[in-house]
């Protein structure tokens, strides 16, 4: 699957808004609510957060931004390898 198509395919079924305790959120980003939040807390998670309380989301554009850039898709072995 190639990367456009890997991105579509999550922003279709990504809520406007994410949150870290959506029992999908690992599902959905590959990474687990608490790995996101020291990412968050070293500056290294998406650039907008959105905050209920004390419960940590993302806005889908934010969080499909963030993930574009980390996300590297592999074709399999290379010949010879």
């Amino acid at each position: 699957m190639a990367r456009n198509e890997l991105m579509d395919e999550l922003a279709s079924s990504l809520p406007p808004v994410l949150y870290r305790t959506n029992p999908r959120f690992r599902e959905l980003t590959g990474l687990s609510p608490r790995t996101m939040a020291n990412l968050d807390s070293l500056g290294q998670g998406p650039a907008q957060r959105v905050r209920l309380g004390k419960i940590v989301g993302y806005s889908r554009e934010s969080l499909l931004s963030w993930l574009a850039k980390r996300l590297v898709v592999e074709s399999g072995r290379k010949a010879g390898n």
